[in-house]
């Protein structure tokens, strides 16, 4: 898969077949756009996806409130497993957003994207202030020369999925729910950095996750079984997301305990598969009780990786 930072930096001598959208989360309805930008003649056409970095709303709005499921690192790995040609992340700017429709179709689409066929949901809008809808974009194919290929609504709708529905199972701790929608564990990726170290002291050390993305939506406070993959091997471990209360901490962290891992991960990236929720956050009254739950809480885990066979 290529990437482009720009559409303008994007150049293919073949016609190409596009989907726009933020794609965030790459989830079950997302595959299957996919799978139909890239199912046509690959000898003749080129598959792309549009798709734009910073969040519309976050660059128009100041909408710093919104959380989204993938960073833009995640989702361009999360895309390679899709047999994706070419994904252009175009900065999203108030310049960019002043496009007319047919600006939009005739610059962009046509000339600078060399489009054979667009692959498009039924309410997707466009153009300066979202001015134009499918209609519209039918028309200016046929002006144009090029095809409209509608994701109707009840295709939409048996697919059952959306970005939504996964970010309020993520809040509501329903990783399994998260994941179904998903059609993959839920990731976070963030850089190891130095902790207080409670856990060492307590036989439970723990990576600390440091997530530099402020729009990461993160699942709902509590421990969490979890995975990940460390210079080609997996390991398996418990995560812990949540505000320590038992020493009285007020600031959110992320961090993990892996099973048999014994290496130095300090300042090194990792991406966690999250497979399960464990059990809610609580603030125990001695150490010693919090030692206590987290040997159950590992047991637990143990359990449920030898009795699980889907991850």
């Amino acid at each position: 898969m290529k990437v482009f930072n720009s559409i303008y930096s994007f150049v293919s001598s073949k016609k190409t077949i596009i989907t726009i959208g933020t794609f965030d989360g790459v989830h079950l309805g997302h595959q299957s756009i996919l799978k139909k930008i890239t199912s046509d003649n690959k000898k003749e056409y080129t598959s792309v996806l549009l798709t734009f970095f910073p969040h519309p709303r976050i660059a128009l709005q100041q909408d710093n409130e919104i959380k989204l499921l993938s960073t833009i690192k995640e989702k361009t790995k999360l895309l390679e497993y899709f047999q994706l040609e070419n994904l252009i992340i175009h900065p999203f700017d108030k310049n960019f957003s002043e496009l007319n429709p047919e600006e939009f179709v005739s610059e962009v689409l046509v000339k600078q994207l060399n489009v054979y066929k667009i692959v498009i949901g039924y309410d997707h809008r466009f153009g300066k202030n979202r001015a134009a809808d499918i209609h519209d974009l039918i028309a200016f194919g046929k002006k144009y020369g090029f095809e409209v290929e509608q994701i109707n609504a009840k295709e939409i709708n048996e697919i059952a999925v959306s970005s939504t529905k996964i970010r309020k199972a993520l809040m509501d701790g329903n990783i399994k729910l998260a994941n179904k929608y998903l059609g993959y564990p839920f990731i976070i990726t963030g850089f190891v950095v130095n902790g207080k170290k409670l856990g060492r002291t307590l036989g439970f050390p723990t990576a600390n996750i440091k997530i530099e993305e402020n729009y990461k939506l993160l699942p709902k406070n509590g421990v969490y079984l979890a995975k990940s993959k460390i210079e080609n091997i997996e390991y398996f471990g418990m995560m812990n997301i949540g505000n320590n209360p038992t020493i009285g901490e007020n600031k959110q962290s992320v961090e993990i305990h892996f099973f048999n891992l014994n290496e130095d991960l300090y300042n090194k990236e990792i991406q966690i598969s999250i497979l399960e929720h464990i059990r809610e956050e609580k603030k125990f009254n001695t150490l010693d009780e919090l030692k206590d739950q987290l040997g159950k809480d590992k047991i637990f885990s143990l359990n449920y990786i030898k009795n699980e066979h889907s991850f």
